[in-house]
């Protein structure tokens, strides 16, 4: 595919879905690599009997000035955060050829082909096999992709050149990062909840290396081992079986 080069197309921005099946507008749309989308016109459909054969037969090519149809890209990135775009999915630039109609915050154009492509971290599958498998439809496309940073944007991916090191960096360190934050997140402390099964959430008072004890509905205390206490991952919560407790009478007199 040839993106016009007699005449510069206009560059606008967008925010697209991506997800296992490839890269879709909001509405379902889907983008496929190597081909423009072609705008056409859907009001015809959402109205009647009376309106499609009228639709019919004033049928224009998208966009039209008096229509809504078109492919639609806004002028600049700060323009999708008012309408709560840029948070939706994945973002980028976008080339605008054929008609374009020209708003005040953007177009509507004939024909559109993704630019450039900023993905933010947690948008990035985690394991290697779904990266692989993920960002094979993001290059098929033939643009730089990009990791939205923290006070910047990364160069993940350079077109003909492959990987940047620069990309791949930040990612190993975001990654690193969120495992000290999951392994934190696994050590029962002080003040954490503990579910114990059929009886009550419980207070974590003090976490010894092999026993743990927990003050239940701030009046029954229970010393617990700590392997019996499991995180549940589906419900993110630590877990005990109340068979596994014993009551701590020392702390109960002094409650």
């Amino acid at each position: 595919m040839n993106i016009p080069d007699y005449i510069s197309p206009v560059v606008g921005y967008r925010v697209w879905q991506w997800n296992a099946t490839g890269l879709k507008s909001l509405n379902g749309e889907p983008w496929l690599p190597g081909r423009p989308l072609a705008a056409g016109c859907r009001a015809a459909a959402r109205g009647t009997l009376i309106d499609r054969a009228e639709a019919v037969h004033g049928a224009h090519e998208p966009p039209h000035s008096a229509c809504t149809c078109g492919v639609y890209a806004a002028k600049n990135l700060e323009h999708l955060r008012p309408s709560g775009y840029e948070g939706r999915g994945i973002h980028g630039e976008v080339y605008l050829w054929g008609t374009v109609v020209e708003h005040r915050l953007g177009w509507r154009a004939q024909f559109a082909y993704p630019k450039s492509l900023f993905l933010p971290p947690d948008a990035i599958p985690f394991t290697l096999t779904e990266i692989d498998a993920r960002l094979k439809m993001l290059i098929a496309f033939g643009t730089d992709i990009f990791i939205v940073g923290d006070h910047e944007s990364i160069r993940f991916w350079k077109n003909g050149s492959g990987f940047d090191a620069a990309g791949l960096d930040y990612l190993i360190k975001t990654r690193k990062e969120y495992y000290v934050r999951r392994q934190q997140e696994r050590i029962l402390k002080k003040g954490d909840r503990v579910a114990v099964l059929g009886r009550g959430i419980a207070v974590v008072e003090q976490a010894g290396n092999k026993e743990v004890m927990v003050v239940l509905g701030n009046r029954l205390a229970l010393r617990i081992t700590r392997k019996d206490i499991v995180l549940n991952q589906q419900n993110m919560r630590w877990e005990c079986e109340a068979k596994n407790t014993r009551g701590d009478k020392a702390l109960r007199k002094l409650w």
